[in-house]
Protein backbone atom coordinates (compact mmCIF):
# COMPACT_ATOMS: atom_id res chain seq x y z
CA UNK A 1 0.00 0.00 0.00
CA UNK A 2 1.55 3.61 -0.94
CA UNK A 3 2.74 5.49 2.11
CA UNK A 4 -0.07 8.18 3.41
CA UNK A 5 -0.24 11.63 2.56
CA UNK A 6 -0.01 14.05 5.65
CA UNK A 7 -3.53 14.93 5.75
CA UNK A 8 -4.36 10.80 6.23
CA UNK A 9 -1.72 10.57 8.72
CA UNK A 10 -1.60 13.87 11.12
CA UNK A 11 -0.77 11.67 14.11
CA UNK A 12 2.32 10.31 12.75
CA UNK A 13 3.51 13.00 11.27
CA UNK A 14 3.24 15.59 14.28
CA UNK A 15 6.12 15.99 16.45
CA UNK A 16 6.80 17.88 19.74
CA UNK A 17 8.79 20.52 19.59
CA UNK A 18 10.02 20.05 15.76
CA UNK A 19 8.39 22.23 13.49
CA UNK A 20 5.64 20.47 12.21
CA UNK A 21 5.61 20.46 8.77
CA UNK A 22 1.98 22.16 7.98
CA UNK A 23 2.62 25.60 10.45
CA UNK A 24 6.45 25.77 11.05
CA UNK A 25 5.53 25.44 14.46
CA UNK A 26 5.75 22.92 17.22
CA UNK A 27 2.92 20.62 17.23
CA UNK A 28 0.38 21.34 19.41
CA UNK A 29 1.03 24.77 20.15
CA UNK A 30 -1.50 27.21 19.52
CA UNK A 31 0.29 29.69 17.69
CA UNK A 32 -1.11 31.41 14.08
CA UNK A 33 0.51 30.76 11.08
CA UNK A 34 2.36 34.45 10.27
CA UNK A 35 2.92 34.94 6.34
CA UNK A 36 6.49 34.83 5.58
CA UNK A 37 8.55 34.17 2.32
CA UNK A 38 8.93 31.29 0.40
CA UNK A 39 12.81 30.30 1.43
CA UNK A 40 14.07 28.06 -1.15
CA UNK A 41 17.57 26.94 0.48
CA UNK A 42 17.65 24.68 3.56
CA UNK A 43 17.33 25.94 7.05
CA UNK A 44 20.72 27.05 8.35
CA UNK A 45 20.30 25.94 12.06
CA UNK A 46 18.49 22.64 13.20
CA UNK A 47 14.94 24.07 14.67
CA UNK A 48 14.07 25.63 11.79
CA UNK A 49 10.74 25.33 9.24
CA UNK A 50 12.35 23.08 6.43
CA UNK A 51 11.23 24.74 2.95
CA UNK A 52 8.76 21.80 1.03
CA UNK A 53 9.77 22.14 -2.32
CA UNK A 54 11.47 18.54 -3.64
CA UNK A 55 8.76 16.82 -5.64
CA UNK A 56 9.23 13.22 -6.96
CA UNK A 57 10.94 14.42 -9.98
CA UNK A 58 13.62 15.74 -7.87
CA UNK A 59 13.78 12.83 -5.30
CA UNK A 60 13.97 10.64 -8.38
CA UNK A 61 16.85 12.67 -9.82
CA UNK A 62 18.78 12.55 -6.51
CA UNK A 63 18.50 8.97 -6.13
CA UNK A 64 18.76 7.65 -9.57
CA UNK A 65 22.30 10.14 -9.35
CA UNK A 66 23.69 8.15 -5.57
CA UNK A 67 22.73 4.96 -7.47
CA UNK A 68 24.80 5.13 -9.92
CA UNK A 69 28.80 4.96 -8.30
CA UNK A 70 32.34 4.09 -9.14
CA UNK A 71 33.18 2.51 -6.24
CA UNK A 72 29.73 0.31 -7.41
CA UNK A 73 31.01 -0.90 -10.68
CA UNK A 74 34.06 -2.29 -9.18
CA UNK A 75 32.20 -3.83 -6.29
CA UNK A 76 30.16 -5.91 -8.70
CA UNK A 77 33.11 -8.84 -7.82
CA UNK A 78 31.56 -9.40 -4.63
CA UNK A 79 28.22 -10.13 -6.08
CA UNK A 80 29.87 -12.42 -8.95
CA UNK A 81 31.45 -14.15 -6.08
CA UNK A 82 35.09 -15.83 -6.15
CA UNK A 83 37.38 -16.64 -9.10
CA UNK A 84 36.50 -20.87 -9.37
CA UNK A 85 33.18 -20.49 -7.94
CA UNK A 86 31.56 -17.44 -9.31
CA UNK A 87 27.70 -17.18 -9.81
CA UNK A 88 25.97 -17.41 -12.81
CA UNK A 89 25.24 -14.59 -14.64
CA UNK A 90 21.64 -15.11 -14.40
CA UNK A 91 21.95 -15.64 -10.57
CA UNK A 92 24.35 -12.62 -10.22
CA UNK A 93 21.28 -10.42 -12.02
CA UNK A 94 19.22 -11.81 -9.98
CA UNK A 95 20.87 -11.06 -6.60
CA UNK A 96 21.21 -7.77 -7.88
CA UNK A 97 17.69 -7.09 -8.55
CA UNK A 98 16.26 -8.69 -5.85
CA UNK A 99 19.01 -7.40 -2.69
CA UNK A 100 18.35 -3.84 -4.50
CA UNK A 101 14.50 -3.89 -4.17
CA UNK A 102 14.73 -5.42 -0.64
CA UNK A 103 17.22 -2.71 0.30
CA UNK A 104 15.95 0.32 -1.14
CA UNK A 105 12.13 -0.48 0.41
CA UNK A 106 13.91 -0.34 3.77
CA UNK A 107 15.75 3.13 2.64
CA UNK A 108 12.02 4.29 1.14
CA UNK A 109 10.93 3.87 5.37
CA UNK A 110 13.63 5.94 6.13
CA UNK A 111 12.75 8.51 3.55
CA UNK A 112 9.05 8.49 4.71
CA UNK A 113 9.49 8.75 8.07
CA UNK A 114 11.74 12.11 6.86
CA UNK A 115 9.26 13.27 4.98
CA UNK A 116 6.60 13.68 7.32
CA UNK A 117 8.37 14.71 10.95
CA UNK A 118 10.56 17.54 8.48
CA UNK A 119 13.68 16.38 10.69
CA UNK A 120 16.82 15.02 9.53
CA UNK A 121 17.59 11.86 9.93
CA UNK A 122 19.56 12.23 13.33
CA UNK A 123 17.32 14.66 14.89
CA UNK A 124 14.44 12.22 14.50
CA UNK A 125 16.43 9.73 16.76
CA UNK A 126 15.20 12.21 19.70
CA UNK A 127 12.10 10.46 18.97
CA UNK A 128 13.40 7.11 19.42
CA UNK A 129 15.97 7.04 21.86
CA UNK A 130 15.29 10.77 23.34
CA UNK A 131 18.24 13.48 22.84
CA UNK A 132 21.22 12.59 24.95
CA UNK A 133 20.64 8.94 23.71
CA UNK A 134 20.54 9.35 20.60
CA UNK A 135 24.23 11.24 20.38
CA UNK A 136 25.52 7.43 20.22
CA UNK A 137 24.09 6.80 16.86
CA UNK A 138 25.06 10.83 16.11
CA UNK A 139 28.81 10.20 15.94
CA UNK A 140 28.81 7.10 14.50
CA UNK A 141 27.14 8.10 11.77
CA UNK A 142 29.62 11.13 11.52
CA UNK A 143 32.48 8.68 11.91
CA UNK A 144 31.02 6.98 8.52
CA UNK A 145 30.07 10.01 6.73
CA UNK A 146 33.64 11.28 7.07
CA UNK A 147 35.10 8.26 6.58
CA UNK A 148 33.25 7.77 2.82
CA UNK A 149 33.52 11.42 2.14
CA UNK A 150 37.26 10.79 2.16
CA UNK A 151 37.07 7.20 0.07
CA UNK A 152 34.87 9.41 -2.51
CA UNK A 153 37.36 11.50 -3.00
CA UNK A 154 40.14 9.39 -3.29
CA UNK A 155 37.92 7.55 -5.71
CA UNK A 156 37.01 11.03 -8.16
CA UNK A 157 40.76 11.53 -7.94
CA UNK A 158 41.56 7.70 -9.14
CA UNK A 159 39.00 7.98 -11.72
CA UNK A 160 40.08 11.47 -13.13
CA UNK A 161 44.04 9.80 -12.76
CA UNK A 162 42.10 6.89 -15.25
CA UNK A 163 40.55 9.21 -17.80
CA UNK A 164 43.75 11.57 -18.39
CA UNK A 165 45.95 8.45 -18.40
CA UNK A 166 47.98 9.72 -15.93
CA UNK A 167 49.71 8.70 -12.72
CA UNK A 168 50.33 12.76 -11.52
CA UNK A 169 48.80 15.07 -10.18
CA UNK A 170 46.66 12.99 -7.55
CA UNK A 171 46.63 15.98 -5.04
CA UNK A 172 45.58 18.47 -7.69
CA UNK A 173 42.32 15.82 -8.31
CA UNK A 174 41.72 15.48 -4.67
CA UNK A 175 41.41 19.60 -4.18
CA UNK A 176 39.02 20.42 -7.06
CA UNK A 177 36.72 17.59 -6.25
CA UNK A 178 36.80 18.90 -2.68
CA UNK A 179 36.18 22.29 -3.40
CA UNK A 180 33.16 21.23 -5.94
CA UNK A 181 31.85 18.57 -3.09
CA UNK A 182 31.74 21.94 -0.27
CA UNK A 183 30.48 24.40 -2.99
CA UNK A 184 27.59 21.67 -3.51
CA UNK A 185 26.66 21.82 0.14
CA UNK A 186 26.72 25.59 0.68
CA UNK A 187 23.12 25.34 -1.58
CA UNK A 188 22.02 21.75 -1.26
CA UNK A 189 18.85 22.48 -2.97
CA UNK A 190 19.86 24.49 -5.52
CA UNK A 191 22.84 21.58 -6.25
CA UNK A 192 19.58 19.06 -5.95
CA UNK A 193 17.92 21.19 -8.72
CA UNK A 194 20.79 21.01 -10.57
CA UNK A 195 21.40 17.39 -10.56
CA UNK A 196 17.86 16.54 -11.88
CA UNK A 197 17.97 19.46 -14.80
CA UNK A 198 21.79 18.29 -16.21
CA UNK A 199 23.60 15.82 -14.58
CA UNK A 200 20.66 13.13 -14.64
CA UNK A 201 20.49 12.78 -18.24
CA UNK A 202 24.28 13.34 -18.37
CA UNK A 203 24.30 10.28 -16.45
CA UNK A 204 21.49 8.65 -18.34
CA UNK A 205 23.10 8.74 -21.75
CA UNK A 206 26.69 7.51 -20.86
CA UNK A 207 24.89 4.41 -19.03
CA UNK A 208 22.88 4.21 -22.14
CA UNK A 209 25.83 4.15 -23.88
CA UNK A 210 28.06 1.66 -22.76
CA UNK A 211 25.17 -0.61 -22.10
CA UNK A 212 25.22 -0.71 -25.56
CA UNK A 213 28.78 -1.04 -26.30
CA UNK A 214 29.69 -3.74 -23.99
CA UNK A 215 26.33 -5.48 -24.71
CA UNK A 216 27.57 -5.73 -28.72
CA UNK A 217 30.83 -7.51 -27.41
CA UNK A 218 29.39 -9.86 -25.66
CA UNK A 219 29.42 -11.00 -22.18
CA UNK A 220 30.95 -14.10 -21.10
CA UNK A 221 29.09 -16.33 -18.24
CA UNK A 222 32.18 -18.22 -15.82
CA UNK A 223 30.03 -19.88 -13.62
CA UNK A 224 27.21 -21.21 -15.98
CA UNK A 225 24.56 -23.14 -13.75
CA UNK A 226 25.96 -22.04 -10.65
CA UNK A 227 23.77 -20.43 -7.63
CA UNK A 228 25.38 -21.31 -4.71
CA UNK A 229 26.57 -18.16 -3.10
CA UNK A 230 23.18 -16.64 -4.38
CA UNK A 231 21.98 -15.28 -0.52
CA UNK A 232 25.13 -14.06 0.35
CA UNK A 233 25.31 -11.88 -3.05
CA UNK A 234 21.74 -10.76 -2.28
CA UNK A 235 22.98 -9.85 1.32
CA UNK A 236 25.61 -8.24 0.05
CA UNK A 237 23.03 -5.77 -2.03
CA UNK A 238 20.79 -5.07 0.79
CA UNK A 239 23.81 -3.68 2.54
CA UNK A 240 25.15 -1.48 -0.11
CA UNK A 241 21.08 -0.10 -0.48
CA UNK A 242 20.64 0.41 3.18
CA UNK A 243 24.58 2.29 3.58
CA UNK A 244 22.10 5.26 2.71
CA UNK A 245 19.57 4.96 5.52
CA UNK A 246 21.36 7.09 8.20
CA UNK A 247 21.06 9.90 5.11
CA UNK A 248 17.78 9.74 3.63
CA UNK A 249 15.65 11.48 5.71
CA UNK A 250 18.42 14.64 5.16
CA UNK A 251 16.63 15.19 1.79
CA UNK A 252 13.05 14.14 2.06
CA UNK A 253 12.47 16.65 5.12
CA UNK A 254 12.18 18.84 2.06
CA UNK A 255 9.57 16.63 -0.07
CA UNK A 256 6.00 17.99 -0.49
CA UNK A 257 4.53 15.03 0.36
CA UNK A 258 5.43 11.61 2.03
CA UNK A 259 4.56 9.73 -0.97
CA UNK A 260 7.02 11.45 -3.52
CA UNK A 261 9.80 11.10 -0.81
CA UNK A 262 8.76 6.99 -0.60
CA UNK A 263 8.56 6.59 -4.15
CA UNK A 264 10.96 8.81 -5.72
CA UNK A 265 13.75 7.49 -3.32
CA UNK A 266 12.56 3.63 -4.34
CA UNK A 267 12.09 4.17 -7.90
CA UNK A 268 15.49 6.02 -8.89
CA UNK A 269 17.81 4.29 -6.38
CA UNK A 270 16.29 0.87 -7.19
CA UNK A 271 16.72 1.47 -11.41
CA UNK A 272 19.94 3.31 -11.08
CA UNK A 273 21.68 0.62 -8.37
CA UNK A 274 20.42 -2.46 -10.61
CA UNK A 275 21.64 -0.43 -13.43
CA UNK A 276 25.27 0.65 -12.27
CA UNK A 277 25.75 -2.98 -10.75
CA UNK A 278 24.74 -5.09 -14.00
CA UNK A 279 26.96 -2.93 -15.92
CA UNK A 280 29.73 -3.25 -13.48
CA UNK A 281 29.35 -7.23 -13.95
CA UNK A 282 29.29 -6.62 -17.96
CA UNK A 283 33.18 -4.67 -17.51
CA UNK A 284 34.31 -7.00 -15.22
CA UNK A 285 33.65 -10.20 -17.22
CA UNK A 286 35.04 -8.23 -19.72
CA UNK A 287 38.25 -7.63 -18.21
CA UNK A 288 39.04 -11.42 -16.91
CA UNK A 289 37.00 -10.73 -13.74
CA UNK A 290 40.30 -8.44 -12.23
CA UNK A 291 38.11 -5.34 -10.77
CA UNK A 292 41.49 -3.52 -10.97
CA UNK A 293 40.97 -3.41 -14.52
CA UNK A 294 37.43 -2.88 -14.44
CA UNK A 295 37.63 0.98 -16.39
CA UNK A 296 39.61 -0.72 -19.18
CA UNK A 297 36.70 -2.19 -20.57
CA UNK A 298 34.94 1.35 -20.50
CA UNK A 299 38.02 3.12 -21.69
CA UNK A 300 38.01 0.40 -24.17
CA UNK A 301 35.18 1.48 -26.50
CA UNK A 302 34.91 4.42 -28.88
CA UNK A 303 34.91 7.82 -27.08
CA UNK A 304 34.59 5.50 -23.95
CA UNK A 305 37.28 8.66 -22.27
CA UNK A 306 34.51 10.96 -22.64
CA UNK A 307 31.65 8.98 -20.98
CA UNK A 308 33.61 7.91 -17.99
CA UNK A 309 34.99 11.52 -17.20
CA UNK A 310 30.85 12.09 -17.07
CA UNK A 311 30.34 9.16 -14.55
CA UNK A 312 33.48 10.78 -12.54
CA UNK A 313 32.32 13.96 -12.45
CA UNK A 314 28.71 13.19 -11.12
CA UNK A 315 30.31 11.01 -8.49
CA UNK A 316 30.90 13.76 -6.52
CA UNK A 317 26.74 13.88 -5.63
CA UNK A 318 28.49 11.26 -3.47
CA UNK A 319 30.29 13.26 -1.37
CA UNK A 320 28.12 15.79 -1.32
CA UNK A 321 25.85 13.91 0.19
CA UNK A 322 28.08 12.67 2.54
CA UNK A 323 29.64 16.12 3.80
CA UNK A 324 26.22 17.46 3.85
CA UNK A 325 24.76 14.42 5.54
CA UNK A 326 27.86 14.99 8.25
CA UNK A 327 26.80 18.31 9.02
CA UNK A 328 23.13 17.82 9.75
CA UNK A 329 24.26 15.08 12.11
CA UNK A 330 26.98 17.08 14.11
CA UNK A 331 23.63 19.72 13.63
CA UNK A 332 21.89 17.31 15.85
CA UNK A 333 25.15 17.47 18.49
CA UNK A 334 25.14 21.49 18.12
CA UNK A 335 21.51 22.96 16.69
CA UNK A 336 22.56 26.29 16.77
CA UNK A 337 25.66 26.08 14.33
CA UNK A 338 25.45 27.43 11.13
CA UNK A 339 25.21 24.35 8.24
CA UNK A 340 27.48 26.61 5.60
CA UNK A 341 30.17 26.98 8.89
CA UNK A 342 29.92 23.16 9.23
CA UNK A 343 29.98 22.24 5.49
CA UNK A 344 32.60 24.20 4.87
CA UNK A 345 34.66 23.19 7.37
CA UNK A 346 34.36 18.98 7.19
CA UNK A 347 34.55 20.04 3.19
CA UNK A 348 37.88 20.82 4.49
CA UNK A 349 39.00 18.12 6.70
CA UNK A 350 37.88 15.87 4.30
CA UNK A 351 40.04 17.27 1.55
CA UNK A 352 42.66 17.27 3.92
CA UNK A 353 42.61 13.50 5.06
CA UNK A 354 42.15 12.65 1.43
CA UNK A 355 45.42 14.30 0.76
CA UNK A 356 47.50 12.73 3.61
CA UNK A 357 45.84 9.25 2.35
CA UNK A 358 46.88 6.94 -0.37
CA UNK A 359 44.05 4.13 -0.19
CA UNK A 360 41.84 3.02 2.30
CA UNK A 361 43.15 0.14 4.16
CA UNK A 362 41.02 -3.10 4.32
CA UNK A 363 41.24 -2.13 8.21
CA UNK A 364 39.52 1.12 7.92
CA UNK A 365 36.98 -0.01 5.15
CA UNK A 366 35.98 -2.95 7.07
CA UNK A 367 35.75 -0.89 10.01
CA UNK A 368 33.43 1.48 8.22
CA UNK A 369 31.55 -1.84 7.26
CA UNK A 370 30.96 -2.20 10.92
CA UNK A 371 29.70 0.89 11.28
CA UNK A 372 27.27 0.18 8.28
CA UNK A 373 26.15 -2.97 10.26
CA UNK A 374 25.27 -0.97 12.89
CA UNK A 375 22.28 0.70 10.71
CA UNK A 376 20.84 -1.86 10.21
CA UNK A 377 18.59 -2.72 13.66
CA UNK A 378 18.21 0.77 14.09
CA UNK A 379 16.28 1.41 11.24
CA UNK A 380 13.85 -1.78 12.20
CA UNK A 381 13.28 -0.20 15.66
CA UNK A 382 12.85 2.95 14.28
CA UNK A 383 10.22 2.17 11.73
CA UNK A 384 8.69 -0.07 14.57
CA UNK A 385 8.43 2.54 17.12
CA UNK A 386 7.08 5.11 14.59
CA UNK A 387 4.48 3.29 13.43
CA UNK A 388 3.26 1.31 15.71
CA UNK A 389 4.54 2.72 19.01
CA UNK A 390 5.30 5.90 20.36
CA UNK A 391 5.90 7.53 16.96
CA UNK A 392 2.05 7.10 16.39
CA UNK A 393 1.09 9.51 18.55
CA UNK A 394 3.99 12.02 17.61
CA UNK A 395 7.58 11.52 18.76
CA UNK A 396 9.38 14.54 21.12
CA UNK A 397 12.20 15.71 18.86
CA UNK A 398 12.77 18.93 21.00
CA UNK A 399 16.43 19.53 22.53
CA UNK A 400 15.25 17.63 25.84
CA UNK A 401 13.18 15.05 24.81
CA UNK A 402 13.22 12.33 27.78
CA UNK A 403 15.71 9.36 27.43
CA UNK A 404 14.00 5.80 26.41
CA UNK A 405 16.57 3.66 27.37
CA UNK A 406 14.73 0.77 26.92
CA UNK A 407 14.79 1.01 22.96
CA UNK A 408 18.38 0.57 23.09
CA UNK A 409 17.87 -2.92 23.92
CA UNK A 410 16.58 -3.99 20.38
CA UNK A 411 19.21 -2.02 18.56
CA UNK A 412 21.99 -3.53 20.15
CA UNK A 413 19.90 -6.89 19.97
CA UNK A 414 20.24 -6.43 16.01
CA UNK A 415 23.53 -5.34 15.83
CA UNK A 416 24.88 -8.70 17.91
CA UNK A 417 22.69 -11.41 15.79
CA UNK A 418 24.50 -9.65 12.68
CA UNK A 419 27.63 -9.72 14.10
CA UNK A 420 26.64 -13.14 14.93
CA UNK A 421 25.95 -14.18 11.66
CA UNK A 422 28.84 -12.51 9.48
CA UNK A 423 31.49 -11.17 12.00
CA UNK A 424 33.31 -8.01 10.42
CA UNK A 425 36.48 -8.76 10.13
CA UNK A 426 37.61 -5.44 11.62
CA UNK A 427 40.43 -7.32 14.17
CA UNK A 428 41.44 -10.77 14.51
CA UNK A 429 39.91 -10.87 18.34
CA UNK A 430 36.41 -9.27 16.76
CA UNK A 431 36.21 -12.30 14.54
CA UNK A 432 37.62 -14.54 17.22
CA UNK A 433 34.98 -13.55 19.60
CA UNK A 434 32.40 -13.84 17.56
CA UNK A 435 33.39 -17.20 15.91
CA UNK A 436 33.73 -18.55 19.31
CA UNK A 437 30.06 -17.94 20.65
CA UNK A 438 29.24 -19.86 17.30
CA UNK A 439 30.54 -22.30 18.28
CA UNK A 440 29.51 -22.32 21.73
CA UNK A 441 25.65 -22.19 20.37
CA UNK A 442 26.64 -24.85 17.74
CA UNK A 443 26.25 -22.58 15.08
CA UNK A 444 27.35 -22.56 11.67
CA UNK A 445 26.50 -19.83 9.04
CA UNK A 446 24.49 -21.56 6.05
CA UNK A 447 23.60 -20.23 2.76
CA UNK A 448 20.42 -18.71 4.13
CA UNK A 449 21.30 -17.12 6.64
CA UNK A 450 21.09 -13.41 5.86
CA UNK A 451 22.59 -11.10 8.27
CA UNK A 452 21.50 -7.98 7.26
CA UNK A 453 17.79 -9.86 6.85
CA UNK A 454 17.62 -11.49 10.04
CA UNK A 455 19.80 -8.18 11.99
CA UNK A 456 16.49 -6.28 10.59
CA UNK A 457 13.38 -8.53 11.58
CA UNK A 458 14.78 -10.03 15.33
CA UNK A 459 15.20 -6.24 16.55
CA UNK A 460 11.60 -5.33 14.53
CA UNK A 461 9.86 -8.55 16.43
CA UNK A 462 11.90 -7.45 19.72
CA UNK A 463 11.02 -3.56 19.47
CA UNK A 464 7.16 -4.56 18.73
CA UNK A 465 6.89 -6.71 21.49
CA UNK A 466 8.54 -3.99 23.82
CA UNK A 467 5.67 -1.80 22.14
CA UNK A 468 2.89 -4.30 23.20
CA UNK A 469 4.30 -4.76 26.53
CA UNK A 470 4.20 -0.40 27.36
CA UNK A 471 0.74 -0.53 25.82
CA UNK A 472 -0.47 -3.11 27.98
CA UNK A 473 1.07 -1.65 31.16
CA UNK A 474 -0.26 1.85 30.31
CA UNK A 475 -3.64 0.30 30.07
CA UNK A 476 -3.18 -1.28 33.40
Amino acid sequence: MPPASPSSSSDASASKGFPDPSTGAPAGAATAVLDRPERTEAPLVLDTEPPRTLRFRDHFALWMNLGVSLIGFSTAATVLGAKGSELSLAAAVTAIVAGTVVGTAMLGVAALIGARTGAPAMANLRGLFGTRLSYVPTVLNIVQCVGWGVFELLTIAAGAQTVAHTDGYRWLFVVLAGALTTALTIWPLGSIAVLRRFVAGAVAVAMVYFTVQLGRQGVPDPGAGNWHGFLGATDAMIAVSISFVPLAADYTRHSRTPRSAFWGSFSGYTIAQVWCYVLGLMALLQSDGDPNRIFDSFLGVWAGWLFLLVLVLRETDQSFANVYSTAMSVQNLLPKVDRRVLTGGIGLLITVLALQIDKFTDTYTNFLGLIGSVFVPLLAVLAVDYFFGAGRHGWNLSADAPSRPLMVLPWVLGFAVYQFIAPTPVAGWWTDFWTSVQHALHFTPQEWTSASLFAFLVPALATWALTALARRTARS
